[in-house]
């Protein structure tokens, strides 16, 4: 049986650990059997290094409740940085760290960025040559096959990428069966993939990919995913506002599952029945409060593929 959960944000926590408690109470009220915990969202890893006194706090909390959980690493962490690249690595290691102590059995981890978002405006479009871009790729492996023989508890779970207009590709695992190559590069039993629908949906509409084919190539290393809804229009960097976006159908929305257009029970059925991993709906949290539907559209959907769900 499979576990539904949804993800602790990070805006909203803004490293409270009073909101830690309030939001997963509601999760047991909304009828969660999974959490995913927002690293940086409870402020566990400072300057690279573990606080392992926040740590404990934390981990005594998570102990009160009958969770499964994961967690997310830093969304800036990018092991493709050239101005900081040793700072990198260690929030990568603390994350791994924090991820063993709470029991968490898998950690979601943005994939390597040859141009950060934070810097689109900088930098303009990609200027990289392909030699530069192996090599980037060639580092972040090296630095992850060496995490997770350090932390062979915890799976790491790279996450597909959404693109960008103008400035994509920023990031090879836009393309999932491009992220799929990288993970069998890395070579480690625990560096798989976090299948995030929402992104696939994205990419398939700005690459025109066969988005159920790239779930079928990249099905061996799917550990783990990330279930939210959208209508497949890709933004520009500067468009962040989800009320400007909202009724034109823009953006990497993170609505609850069935308010956009993914094609989820087609998607599913190429890789559920051989899955073991959590599903975890993450939502913005502009639609917390329509977190329990959220959970009760996937159900229905996993009901009709024949799927149990833990209760």
């Amino acid at each position: 049986m499979l576990n539904i959960g949804s993800n602790i944000n990070e805006a909203r926590l803004d490293g409270s650990l009073n909101a830690l408690q309030r939001d997963l109470s509601a999760f047991l009220e909304f009828g969660l059997t999974a959490a995913e915990i927002s690293i940086h969202g409870l402020d566990a890893v400072r300057n690279g290094g573990l606080d392992r006194r926040r740590t404990s706090e934390i981990k005594s909390i998570l102990a009160d409740f009958p969770f499964r959980y994961s967690t997310h690493a830093p969304n800036p962490l990018n092991l493709m940085d050239r101005t900081y690249p040793e700072l990198h690595r260690d929030v990568l290691h603390a994350s791994l760290e924090f991820s063993a102590a709470i029991g968490a059995r898998c950690m979601v981890y943005h994939p390597g960025r040859y141009l950060v978002e934070e810097e689109f405006g900088i930098r303009g479009p990609l200027s990289f040559t392909s030699h530069e871009k192996q090599e980037m790729r060639d580092h972040e492996a090296e630095i992850l096959q060496e995490a997770a023989d350090g932390f062979p508890e915890v799976i790491i779970a790279m996450e597909n990428a959404r693109p960008y207009r103008h400035h994509s590709p920023y990031c090879y695992a836009e393309i999932p069966r491009k992220l799929a190559k990288q993970i069998r590069r890395i070579n480690r039993s625990n560096v798989r993939m976090t299948l995030d629908f929402g992104h696939l949906h994205l990419s398939a509409r700005y690459y025109h990919l066969d988005a159920a084919a790239e779930v079928r190539a990249a099905a061996p290393s799917i550990a783990h995913c990330h279930v939210h809804d959208n209508f497949g229009r890709s933004v520009y960097y500067t468009e962040k506002s989800q009320t400007q976006q909202i009724p034109f159908g823009k953006g990497d929305a993170h609505m609850p599952v069935g308010w956009g257009s993914i094609p989820f029970e087609e998607l599913f059925a190429e890789f559920i029945h051989n899955y073991d991993g959590l599903l975890i709906c993450e939502l913005r949290s502009r639609y917390f409060e329509q977190t329990g539907e959220a959970v009760e559209n996937l159900a229905a959907i996993l009901q009709k593929l024949g799927i149990r769900m833990r209760q």
